[in-house]
């Protein structure tokens, strides 16, 4: 069967990435058409776009990049109606997805199956209307959406497990501390304690938060860590040089950046500053206290806003799913070089927040279930389509 794709980031890159491998898997005779990134294009297929000339956050990128976003609405319209294929699956990325997926239903009647379903419990809650309609099979990777989609709007999904929990523990499995170089490779003091500063994945996220994670952490510094960026897939390098060419030349010596190895790095790590996403659950699951930060413009009216749309308590994945405050969220004006500092020390070896945090992480890995998130979705994806076939 022919299988078209579509993710809008680096997280939805990989996810999909190994959605492909459990589909071909399951499907010996399994094509792929895609919108992604690098780790799709290594499994295979054709890519058609890569997702960084299709991601744009915020109102003003948006409004700024109307053109070209409406350019690639169209053409992957086109490229579907000429493909045909066996099933559609989106992955997140609800802006650009949920247009593709009335397209499809309305004119293609072809199958519309989503992969890791919008976040509509957090706002847009409206959008439930366009899934209803638009969208054949919801496969979720977080405990908590089956009440809200079928207890709440009585449309019912597949949890099928979250693959943020096999990607860690595959990658543990198959890296060792007997064979690890990552210090040697990366010229870090061996003996000196890691900071990890996960600054997002959209140059927007980075150009907000990095700047400010750093000072916050200056301190630190003179207490004998290193501060380390990852550097995010398909981020170019000059974006973190301009950001850290504002520090101060003595803190900009002691930041490194350390690209396409987040993991690694996260195994390493004693603490990090982490902005909220996927890198906050990955965070957890390598069992690294963190504080969630998350800058914007404009901080006073959007902590007015998110009072007032926001439907949860939490933007965290990992509070969001222990239903408790297991991190700090640090976010818009909460989000401050001081407030950052205080919660960076409170999570440090001997902080008073670390030991309670890592139990809250043991309730968190409990309730995301067993590996196989990708396989089990994939194995019913198939199964899904040879019944309609």
């Amino acid at each position: 069967m022919t299988y078209f794709i579509i993710v809008g980031e680096a997280s939805g890159d990989l996810h999909a990435a190994h959605l492909m491998e459990e589909l071909r898997q399951a499907d010996s005779q399994a094509a792929f058409f895609f919108y992604g990134g690098d780790a799709m294009s290594r499994i295979g297929g054709k890519r058609l776009r890569h997702y960084k000339d299709t991601a744009y956050m915020g109102f003003i990128p948006v409004l700024l990049h109307l053109r070209a976003i409406l350019h690639n609405l169209n053409n992957c319209k086109r490229q579907i109606r000429e493909l045909r294929p066996d099933v559609v699956i989106l992955v997140d990325y609800p802006g650009f997805n949920l247009k593709i997926a009335r397209y499809v239903h309305e004119s293609l009647r072809i199958p519309v199956y989503y992969y890791i379903s919008p976040k509509i419990w957090a706002w847009k809650e409206h959008r439930i209307t366009n899934i209803r309609r638009d969208v054949d099979e919801l496969f979720s990777i977080l405990p908590f959406e089956k009440a809200f989609f079928e207890e709440k709007h009585h449309y019912p999904i597949h949890y099928v497990g979250n693959p943020t929990v096999d990607e860690v523990a595959s990658y543990r499995r198959n890296h060792t501390a007997a064979d690890d170089s990552f210090h040697e490779r990366h010229r870090l003091d061996a003996s000196r304690p890691l900071i990890a500063l996960l600054a997002g994945s959209r140059i927007q996220e980075i150009n907000d938060n990095l700047q400010r994670m750093c000072q916050a952490a200056e301190p630190y510094v003179g207490h004998g860590y290193q501060l380390v960026v990852a550097g995010a897939p398909s981020v170019d390098e000059e974006v973190y040089d301009d950001v850290l060419a504002a520090l101060s030349p003595e803190l900009r010596r002691h930041v490194h950046v350390v690209h396409n190895e987040t993991y690694a790095l996260l195994s390493h790590a004693e603490a990090a500053l982490v902005t909220s996403g996927t890198a906050t659950l990955e965070t957890a699951l390598f069992g690294v206290p963190q504080v969630v930060c998350y800058y914007t413009s404009l901080g006073r009216v959007v902590s007015w806003l998110r009072r007032r749309l926001l439907k949860v308590q939490y933007i965290s994945l990992v509070n969001l799913v222990c239903d408790e405050e297991v991190v700090p969220e640090l976010v818009a004006d909460g989000m401050t070089v001081a407030n950052v500092r205080r919660h960076l020390g409170e999570v440090l070896k001997g902080g008073s927040r670390r030991s309670r945090m890592l139990e809250g992480y043991a309730r968190m890995r409990q309730r995301l279930g067993d590996e196989g998130a990708a396989r089990r979705a994939a194995t019913l994806m198939v199964s899904l389509l040879r019944r309609k076939a």
